[in-house]
């Protein structure tokens, strides 16, 4: 497995809960300035997606206990599940900060099981880039307790993803998939993929018929998923070729700084590093928050 810059992506900044995509998130975002989503995955990982808010509350404490329905609510599924590891939420996440297309998601629930897996769907915000194993506990308690639902599945997927755990990570977003048939989680799902050593995987996946519903930036981060899978099967000049596109010219976009960072990268691995060195400048230029380390490596 490959890491930090050998990955063909940079080690982005991320807020909350789903990929940089730029679209609506049905995922568990706060309303606050930071909660919009975006994609990275792990520090050491070749990941489509890191997501996180940067703060701590709270302890890794918490609590088993078996999830209770009133009589006759057979149909929830937490019912009859076994007991899990409930992490401690903070007092002061309500559940109320999580944006209202999600809380909308768990109307179907009692209004107790309802307000739980807000505050936990809250907690994978708040902590999944700051502590990704402890958003991870978060994630898996809300999906335990809504596992009919496509909000909790994903944000589970996504927590497990951020936290290294791609089975899992792999497991919930197919189930949100199923659910929801959303599929800008399947750049995310590709790169679980890689992260199992199954980049064949990968490639089947970004050759599919669901990659040409993707809007643009969940397509360039299939891309740069593709592009890491090519490397991972030493097909260094594939990850090039996988990578040109005229999105490169792009300034503006969101993605422009990670696309560009990982065609420099593709273009080093490939041994070709006097264009490397051209393409990490002008990723560095874009980079004005310095999200990356392409000037370092444009020097070098």
């Amino acid at each position: 497995m490959v890491s930090g810059n050998e990955s063909g992506r940079p080690p982005a900044r991320s807020n909350a809960g789903r990929p940089s995509s730029g679209r609506p998130s049905s995922g568990p975002r706060s309303e606050s300035p930071r909660s919009e989503s975006s994609r990275g995955g792990r520090a050491d990982r070749p990941g489509a997606t890191r997501p996180g808010i940067s703060k701590t509350a709270g302890d890794r404490s918490g609590r088993a206990v078996t999830p209770r329905t009133p009589m006759g609510r057979s149909q929830d599924p937490t019912r009859f599940r076994p007991r899990i590891f409930e992490p401690v939420i903070p007092d002061e996440v309500t559940g109320e900060e999580l944006e209202k297309s999600a809380r909308a998601e768990l109307l179907s629930l009692s209004a107790d099981n309802a307000k739980v897996v807000a505050r936990h769907l809250v907690c994978v915000s708040i902590f999944i880039d700051s502590d990704p194993d402890r958003a991870y506990l978060h994630g898996m308690a809300a999906a335990h307790h809504a596992g009919r639902l496509a909000v909790a599945r994903e944000s589970a997927g996504y927590a497990a993803y951020r936290a290294g755990k791609y089975e899992v990570a792999l497991r919930e977003l197919r189930a949100a998939h199923r659910i929801s048939g959303d599929v800008s989680i399947w750049p995310v799902m590709a790169d679980c993929e890689r992260g199992l050593g199954r980049p064949e995987k990968a490639l089947e996946m970004a050759a599919s018929k669901e990659v040409k519903k993707l809007e643009k930036p969940e397509e360039i981060e299939m891309r740069i998923v593709a592009a890491g899978a090519r490397k991972d099967l030493g097909q260094m000049d594939a990850a090039v070729v996988t990578l040109t596109c005229k999105e490169l010219k792009n300034e503006t976009a969101e993605w422009a700084v990670r696309l560009r960072y990982a065609y420099a990268d593709a273009l080093e691995a490939a041994e070709r590093p006097q264009e490397a060195m051209e393409w990490f400048r002008k990723c560095a230029d874009l980079d004005s928050e310095d999200e990356t380390d392409a000037e370092l490596r444009a020097q070098n």
